[in-house]
């Protein structure tokens, strides 16, 4: 952008901002500026100085020293460069009318080429100010339909300058100015000038501090509750009203497909638990959605936040969240605090505001809510979230929700009312498919009667329990045995299901009565109405039992609709299901069993026909566990033999797979890591796969590994070859390049050795091709060693025997950075995330393959 913009939208009669023209000096350094500005609502603007303007970005939470925090960042017009010094005010009713504060200045340096990145949409910058320091990333969102502003996140990198924000919040810390130590009230107030208030003053006036004023000096001997000053605008639309007690919550219809135009806006589905919260001149209450008051059971950090807001009074319709590891909400992780009696993971995303300071705001349209809640929030922090929204096409924002591992989106209409219960003005589209069910049985553990092995789940229709099925996976052992005992009074002789239980439904199982609901993810249904491959989410004691209805189907199965899900093999018994492969992590050999049978499609070309080396963990992550690459006594007939011609007569064959009941009978033994060779029986002494593992040393962080795997792509593009990256389920990434089968493996070993050893001469301070580990400290090894004959590597989509069941995940290389981590795919997560990616990455992997090259005699 030029300056005209700019200029066009000031009148510099009325504003003392500067005017300002693009400068054409070269600079040694380029400047940088955060301007804490209280307009319309409060927010920080971010100035990077680059090709004589600054471009300019409005951060409407502000920075955040949190890696996992990702703020909303709306890019705007670029202005001049003196205006990286302006502090003061801008008249009410002029663009930006409001106080301007110079929170933070120094110098910024892209860690890339800057053209490209912003042109790209992955900015990477490091910053030098005064109070900030350090790796930033700029990474833009899918382009806003019919809006010329793109919409970036900012998020601070992984480096020794990043916190969490339990441990403080910069904003808070620091909200001074650096270039006068004042504070916002004492800029509004300044004289002569502008306030952002009232427009010119006339009359100089002493601050508040120096000079106190009778009103304020009242004030000190009022309560803490009338001493608050909301300043909140009256909202349009409102009426009159008193606060209520409760309000029906409103509920999203599911749909098959996300809406689309300019009626319509779109937020985050949330995976916790939804709570009005009710605020009445300091005190809160926590109600759940049907009208219970939890407030108790959260503690105090959300309760304090809310009763410190500025507000007499308020409803506020919002969700309670614990965050994982990649920043979205888990409800399990959710249900395992509230058990653990941890309470300082909460967060409350509040997304409607039916209530203020007497306005009754129900029949208001929903932005001017979001609005007024928008701007009570502007200052809170956590453990409150104001939960923006989306005007992009709702498949667009989907599909990046998707990506990101969240449940899904909530879309509203804009100019709605609060709707009163289930309604057509709010849809929900979702990633997965989730539904509530009541638990009318269980059957006991086959490997520890203390526990729960599987529950027997029922849904409503017309008042009759139907059976849907039962759900064995997704305990972890803490939660099979407290529901074991939970379980325990509610034992009945008979099933309460309407209609009688074949034979197979019935076997094992101890009936309750159908009073607790849990919630469940599933793959979608069967042809007899039952759940396919479902997993246990955690309990949804927020909601009766009899109310727990089938969603509609149609829509419930839309996430898979394009893809048809393998059922499990009849050939291949599972004994003891329920046994725990990943036990904190609530991941049984079921639910292992099921998750290959949801990735079998994409999976496939990596491991069938090939010789497998398997890491072996029979009782699970916590048991022993042993790498074999030859057949052992009693393996499942499924599993296939090879003979590999240069072993000894004496030993046994290696393992192979052809099709899934083999993968299906590794899982029965307890395989929990598939690692084939890098060629196939066929061909089985020319390699058609290389690789090469990044594996990083201590201190190193996530964006040096991204680059890292850049750099070898560039190289083997530089020679031809494709590039093909996935995470490794653990701490690096895998590059992989298809080869035509020709050149033998010494000489494809040591094209990888060269490869390695040329980046670790060119950037010594970077990369090491050796493994030793005194010499790895923050550094990446360039291991080039899975490419020898016998070595293996990891196969895509293998589940990792590691805490967190971690899988190996193919991934596009647009996708690399801060939104990713290499063990954030998981057994449990990863289904959805291919179901909903919209194209395999690797789905050309083999048409890519090309003689492997000949490298040049000299180094790079």
């Amino acid at each position: 952008m030029a300056l005209e913009e700019y200029k066009r939208k000031r009148d510099f009669t009325r504003t003392a901002e500067p005017r300002g023209r693009v400068s054409k000096a070269k600079l040694t350094a380029n400047s940088f500026c955060i301007q804490k500005h209280d307009a319309t609502r409060l927010h920080y603007d971010l100035r990077l100085e680059l090709d004589g303007v600054l471009k300019s970005w409005a951060v409407t939470r502000g920075p955040s020293l949190d890696t996992d925090e990702k703020r909303l960042a709306v890019q705007t017009e670029d202005h001049p460069l003196d205006y990286g010094d302006f502090e003061g005010t801008i008249p009410k009713g002029e663009y930006g009318g409001g106080t301007v504060l110079l929170w933070d200045r120094g110098t910024w340096s892209p860690v890339h080429d800057a053209h490209k990145g912003l042109a790209k949409g992955h900015l990477e910058f490091e910053l030098d100010g005064e109070k900030l320091q350090g790796r930033w990333h700029l990474v833009r969102m899918p382009r806003r339909r019919g809006e010329k502003r793109d919409n970036w996140l900012l998020i601070k990198a992984h480096d020794g300058e990043a916190r969490p924000l339990d441990e403080g919040d910069i904003l808070q810390e620091r909200p001074e100015s650096v270039k006068t130590g004042r504070d916002l009230d004492e800029i509004a107030g300044e004289a002569p000038g502008w306030s952002s208030k009232t427009g010119k003053i006339k009359t100089p006036r002493k601050t508040a501090e120096k000079q106190p004023s009778k009103p304020r000096a009242a004030a000190k001997n009022a309560s803490p509750v009338e001493a608050k000053q909301t300043g909140i605008r009256k909202v349009p639309a409102a009426e009159k009203g008193a606060l209520p007690e409760f309000l029906q919550p409103g509920l999203a219809s599911l749909v098959t497909k996300a809406p689309a135009g300019g009626r319509w806006v779109h937020e985050i589905k949330f995976d916790g638990y939804r709570l009005q919260a009710r605020i009445d001149k300091g005190k809160v209450q926590l109600l759940t959605r049907t009208g219970l008051d939890w407030t108790e059971k959260f503690g105090d950090p959300v309760v304090a936040a809310l009763a410190a807001l500025h507000v007499q009074s308020a409803l506020i319709d919002g969700e309670l969240v614990v965050e994982g590891a990649s920043g979205a909400s888990d409800f399990s992780a959710l249900q395992a605090d509230l058990s653990a009696g941890r309470r300082d993971r909460f967060i409350y995303y509040a997304f409607d505001l039916m209530h203020l300071d007497g306005q009754d705001l129900s029949k208001a349209k929903l932005l001017d809510r979001k609005a007024a809640l928008e701007e009570i929030l502007a200052s809170a922090g956590d453990p409150l979230r104001y939960s923006s929204h989306f005007t992009e096409d709702g498949e667009v924002v989907k599909a990046h929700a998707c990506k990101l591992n969240l449940e899904g989106i909530i879309s509203k209409l804009a100019d709605d009312p609060y709707p009163v219960g289930r309604s057509k003005s709010w849809v929900k589209a979702k990633c997965s498919s989730r539904q509530e069910a009541v638990i009318a049985g269980y059957v006991p553990s086959t490997v520890d009667k203390r526990l729960i092995g599987s529950l027997v789940m029922g849904v409503y229709d017309n008042g009759d329990l139907q059976h849907i099925g039962r759900v064995g996976t997704g305990y972890s052992r803490e939660t099979a045995a407290e529901l074991y005992k939970r379980l325990q009074p509610l034992q009945r002789k008979t099933s309460s299901f309407a209609g009688k239980l074949a034979a197979a439904e019935r076997k094992d199982v101890v009936f309750l009565e159908p009073v607790m609901v849990a919630e469940i993810e599933f793959r979608g249904w069967t042809g007899d109405g039952h759940l396919r491959h479902a997993s246990f989410r955690g309990l949804r004691e927020d909601k009766p039992a009899t109310e727990v209805v089938r969603e509609d189907a149609a829509a419930v199965t839309a996430p898979v609709a394009t893809r048809t899900t393998p059922e499990l093999p009849s050939s291949v018994k599972l004994t003891h299901p329920d046994r725990l492969y990943w036990p904190d992590d609530g991941v049984t050999k079921q639910g292992l069993a099921n998750y290959y049978a949801e990735v079998w499609e994409a999976m496939a070309p990596f491991v069938v026909d090939r010789p497998l080396a398997l890491l072996r963990c029979p009782d699970g992550i916590n048991g022993q566990c042993f790498f074999q690459k030859h057949v052992w006594r009693g393996a499942n007939k499924a599993i296939k033999l090879f003979k590999d011609p240069q072993d000894d007569a004496s030993e046994e064959p290696l393992v192979m797979i052809s099709a899934l009941e083999g993968l299906i009978g590794l899982v029965q033994a307890g395989a929990l890591e598939l690692h084939p060779w890098g060629s196939t029986i066929k061909k089985l002494e020319q390699p058609d796969t290389i690789i090469m593992d990044l594996d990083p040393g201590e201190g190193v962080s996530w964006e040096r590994i991204c680059d890292a795997a850049r750099e070898i792509k560039a190289r083997f593009e530089d020679l031809g070859l494709a590039a093909f990256v996935k995470t490794s389920g653990g701490k690096g990434l895998h590059v992989v390049s298809p080869l035509k089968p020709k050149a033998d493996w010494d000489t494809t070993k040591a094209f990888t050795k060269q490869i390695a050893e040329s980046m670790a001469a060119d950037s010594p301070d970077e990369f090491v091709s050796v493994i030793t580990k005194s010499k790895r400290k923050n550094k990446i090894l360039v291991d080039y060693l899975r490419n020898g004959r016998n070595a293996t590597a990891v196969a895509a989509y293998s589940s990792r025997a590691r805490k967190g069941a971690a899988v190996s995940m193919p991934v596009a290389w647009d996708e690399l950075g801060p939104n990713i981590r290499p063990d954030g795919f998981t057994v449990e997560n990863a289904p959805a995330h291919v179901a909903n990616r919209g194209s395999d990455p690797w789905a050309d992997f083999r048409k890519a393959a090309q003689l492997l090259p000949k490298l040049p005699s000299k180094r790079r």
